[in-house]
């Protein structure tokens, strides 16, 4: 009987042991959690666009010189306030988004747990002056770094596949 006692109290041990364990499950609901906010806020860096919400985009990148951006074409974007040079076009009347769509999204976050990647397929289509312009189709990755409690992307590549 004491055997079956102290077996049980032992199992037992185990089990809250490896629950909380790095990789247990309170571990891996932190991870899944984490991941939602990053979902939004890779939505929120493109989908602001829709209602040109800039102070929503404002939320999802870095606002300083070390923001990097590989465009399709052949130009980066280096630093925040290139980017931000980029607004009178988004602003201009004359544009509209009209659909955004994430598809194949897969995020990992690093053991350190302030750095995450992430890969997907990208449908940002809108219009100009009544025209339609976009990507569709679109490979997007990017890196995501958590700084002050607030995930930040601090890299993106956006590319079209040539075969």
């Amino acid at each position: 009987m004491r055997t079956i006692i102290i077996s049980s109290v032992g199992s037992l041990l185990l089990c809250a042991f490896f629950s909380c364990a790095p990789g247990g499950r309170e571990e891996q609901n932190s991870g899944d959690s984490e991941k939602i906010v990053i979902e939004k806020v890779i939505y929120n860096s493109i989908a602001w666009a829709l209602t040109k919400d800039t102070t929503l985009l404002k939320n999802t990148m870095v606002r300083d010189e070390s923001l990097f951006i590989f465009n399709p074409d052949s130009v980066p974007t280096i630093g925040w306030s290139e980017l931000a040079n980029n607004f009178d076009f988004w602003l201009d009347p004359r544009f509209k988004a009209t659909t955004t769509e994430i598809r194949d999204l897969r995020i990992e976050i690093a053991q350190c747990g302030t750095v995450s990647w992430w890969s997907c397929i990208l449908d940002d289509l809108g219009e100009w002056d009544g025209r339609p312009i976009g990507w569709k189709n679109t490979r997007w990755t990017g890196v995501l770094e958590k700084r002050k409690g607030q995930w930040l992307i601090v890299q993106m590549h956006f590319s079209f596949a040539s075969d």
